[in-house]
């Protein structure tokens, strides 16, 4: 087991203390993260005492602690996962050969490069969702809320370290410049799309943590597999906290399901708005702008450079060491979309060439069981009403569906058909108005905004009433 210092001025387990050089060079990157927590973390209750999880450790068990913190005290740190003893890699033209401790001058490029996508992905979520305490339904959901904004903090730390650690100049230069790229800033903005859209309410918080931190879960673990032995083990313990970003939007959006069901029932009707409720045609709507911006965030349907990354052993596929074949791919083909203007069709293509779409399939089939979910609540309560994910190149913007009009159903469209029809499949001014009204804050403990259903149980044994933030 590694030696976790938990006590020192940047809590880690990778034995900063004996790098010297490393460590006076993080200290010094520490009051700029500090200033960006305080210029564009949350904008509310940043001195409150909030009942966080703390990471203190990296075993299977035991590894945090719960308890009041206020926030900007909150131990951000550096930690890995435990090393796997004679590890090989598992894919690409390396395979078999042990892991590397180092970065290859050859692949330092490309490695860097999806060190600094990743990580810009961290801080933007916090920038984007910086207001939205000032309307939490309830002081559970705000203090969810904190959870996933200090975490996405300590992930930026996570590759923070692996800039500085292995990439000298160019990675201090790279760790500076994620300070500075802002979430919607004309001028500086993030570097993937979907980190610049707007977090205007809890809503699309819920529908944000369920599919766009899904995509992060993927991402981090396909470069869990990396042979860069450093980074697949700051995924590997990444990966731990993301799942509770997950349970978050799975859950968020589960009770915004039931209250709207306690509604119809209540008021028998299908129109829940005048009751203070968000109507389930409005949901489907932001499941359909959520569910295909995420998309996008897996890149083309083919794609050199994923290609090139498999091949060299940087990034592999999804629990790449449990598929049945070569994990190489270079003879071994599949069927991609493809667009034209004669309709929507398939091309066939290398396993290689379209590793892209081979991990958005498999995020594809994670997302439909939230969504199956959510469908048994309605057909327990008699709705006859099913939320479904809508086809892949709905609103899309990157690859084949790119400049192309596709229906929920998978129908190419003309101009004139879109336009005729986007306001029945993505949120309109009107329904985000009505969204936006409902957020209004609640801070009293065991109160729940009437929009959301209560959880079925409270954080950490905690009872649902308990003080999770202290106002």
């Amino acid at each position: 087991m590694s030696n976790v210092d938990i006590d020192a001025k940047i809590p880690n387990n990778v034995d900063l203390a004996g790098d010297r050089r490393l460590q006076r060079a993080l200290e010094q990157w520490q009051p700029k993260f500090v200033r960006w927590w305080e210029d564009l973390g949350p904008a509310a209750f940043k001195r409150n005492p909030v009942y966080l999880r703390t990471a203190v450790a990296v075993g299977q068990e035991g590894w945090a602690n719960f308890d009041h913190v206020e926030m900007p005290d909150y131990r951000w740190g550096v930690f890995l996962a435990e090393p796997e003893p004679d590890r090989r890699i598992a894919f690409g033209d390396h395979k078999g050969e042990p892991v590397w401790q180092e970065v290859p001058g050859e692949y330092r490029s490309d490695l860097r490069r999806l060190i600094v996508v990743q990580g810009d992905t961290e801080p933007a979520s916090v920038e984007q969702q910086r207001h939205l305490s000032l309307t939490a339904p309830s002081l559970y959901d705000m203090r969810n809320l904190f959870q996933v904004n200090v975490e996405e903090g300590r992930h930026l730390w996570a590759m923070v370290y692996l800039l500085h650690r292995y990439f000298g100049r160019d990675g201090r230069q790279e760790a500076d410049e994620m300070l500075e790229r802002h979430s919607g800033d004309p001028d500086n903005p993030r570097i993937l799309g979907a980190f610049n859209e707007e977090t205007p309410d809890w809503l699309s918080f819920f529908m944000f943590t369920y599919f766009t931190d899904r995509d992060g879960k993927y991402q981090l673990a396909s470069l869990r597999e990396s042979a860069f032995d450093p980074l697949s083990r700051t995924c590997d313990f990444m990966l731990k906290e993301e799942a509770h970003h997950m349970f978050v939007g799975a859950t968020g959006v589960g009770r915004v399901v039931q209250r709207t069901i306690d509604l119809m029932h209540e008021h028998d009707t299908d129109d829940v708005q005048p009751h203070g409720g968000i109507n389930l045609d409005v949901l489907q709507k932001y499941v359909n702008f959520h569910y295909s911006v995420s998309l996008d965030l897996f890149g083309a349907e083919t794609s050199t450079n994923a290609a090139n990354y498999f091949a060299a052993g940087l990034k592999g596929r999804f629990k790449e060491e449990s598929r049945d074949d070569d994990h190489q791919l270079k003879s071994v083909y599949r069927l991609v979309p493809e667009a034209t203007d004669d309709g929507i069709g398939t091309r066939e293509v290398t396993q290689l060439a379209a590793l892209n779409e081979t991990l958005r399939d498999d995020y594809t089939e994670d997302c439909q069981k939230g969504v199956d979910r959510w469908n048994r609540s309605l057909a327990d309560a008699g709705i006859d009403f099913r939320l479904r994910l809508p086809h892949a190149g709905f609103h899309r913007d990157v690859g084949t569906f790119r400049s192309r009009h596709v229906s929920p159903d998978g129908l190419l469209l003309s101009d004139e058909e879109w336009q005729a029809n986007a306001s029945s499949w993505l949120p309109t001014d009107a329904d985000r108005a009505h969204v936006q009204s409902l957020m209004v804050g609640v801070t009293e403990p065991g109160k729940m905004a009437g929009w959301v259903a209560p959880p079925s149980r409270g954080i950490h044994q905690q009872p649902v009433d308990y003080e999770y933030v202290k106002i």
